[in-house]
């Protein structure tokens, strides 16, 4: 086990070296640089002043160049200023970070608690009528624009009924717990709608094979009821593709919530990284990005993890042991 881990801890400081590099490229050879927005928001800056300024940041030099200088001073701690807030990345991304986690952490928690077990009822009886109504309602969450979604939320239960408040993360001049998780409930039912939707799917997919396997049939030919055919037998073995698509969701679900983000005003990572894309941002982008990635390798290393506690017979160091034994 532990050989494995350290396999896959040098496998994705290679995969982050990696992202590094290209996203770097990528956002330079974005048109412009962050000098060509200081000269089109400042008329007196001429193109002397703008030569300077492109010297002063290193905006003259080679990309590559630029980047080796980048990757040294970040393994050293510095991860460089934000040219559009004027501080410190680490200190920009903090707030939003805290921000996407409880956004990102409750969809998720809610989509499973929602998904999961819709899944597993419907495949229990395939065909039947709870099963084509729960098909039909994750086909809706699956294909509803996510921001009509959000509209209708907003229309519903910030204007009409008045209930709950239509963006931002808390009231002016109101502090407290009940209040932000008040303006949480909108946009995390958004997200969690459209991810409960593709869990059930999954899980029905998965669940409806898994019971036609023939330790099922031996379960059942014993005595064993549907129960306990469902949750001792099928569940465990069920899961396995669906953490598969639980780990690809969180690096989605951290990054990829910009359109909930815009419509709910609120200040999390996937309307930053934007931000900082389409304004030359580039450290800021840049670390935002590699967070992102960081937590996609994570969340893939625990799906492991979890397919070895789901299936005894996967074991993920039985190469070493088997080396060892000889």
């Amino acid at each position: 086990m532990i050989r494995y881990l350290v396999q896959r801890l040098a496998q994705g400081l290679v995969v982050i070296a990696l992202m590094s590099f290209v996203i770097y490229g990528l956002i330079g050879l974005m048109p412009g640089d962050p000098i060509d927005l200081m000269i089109s928001s400042n008329p007196r800056l001429t193109s002397a002043d703008a030569e300077r300024l492109r010297a002063v940041y290193g905006l003259d030099r080679p990309l590559v160049e630029r980047y080796g200088s980048w990757a040294a001073a970040a393994l050293g701690g510095d991860f460089g200023y934000s040219r559009g807030f004027s501080r410190p990345v680490l200190d920009v991304l903090g707030p939003r970070l805290a921000n996407t986690a409880a956004l990102m952490l409750s969809a998720f928690v809610l989509a499973l608690t929602i998904g999961l077990p819709a899944g597993i009822v419907a495949a229990a009886r395939p065909g039947g009528g709870v099963d084509t109504t729960i098909n039909f309602l994750c086909f809706v969450a699956v294909s509803v624009p996510t921001f009509w979604l959000a509209l209708l939320m907003i229309m519903l239960f910030s204007v009409t009924l008045g209930w709950l408040p239509a963006s931002g993360i808390s009231t002016p001049g109101a502090e407290g717990l009940l209040d932000t998780l008040t303006h949480l409930i909108l946009p995390v039912a958004t997200l969690a709608i459209v991810e409960a939707g593709a869990y059930a799917r999954y899980m029905r997919a998965a669940m409806i094979e898994a019971l036609r396997q023939d330790w099922v049939r031996t379960a059942r030919a014993k005595g064993a009821s549907g129960l306990r055919v469902v949750v001792a037998h099928a569940l465990r073995n069920a899961m396995i593709p669906v953490v598969t698509i639980m780990a690809l969701s969180l690096g989605g679900l951290f990054s990829g919530a910009l359109i909930t983000e815009t419509m709910f005003a609120y200040p999390g990572m996937g309307k930053l990284i934007f931000d900082a894309v389409m304004g030359n941002d580039y450290n800021l982008a840049l670390v935002a990005l590699l967070f992102a990635t960081v937590l996609t390798l994570a969340g893939n290393l625990l799906a492991d993890l979890a397919y070895v506690a789901l299936d005894l017979r996967i074991s993920l160091g039985a190469r070493a042991e088997a080396g060892t034994a000889r």
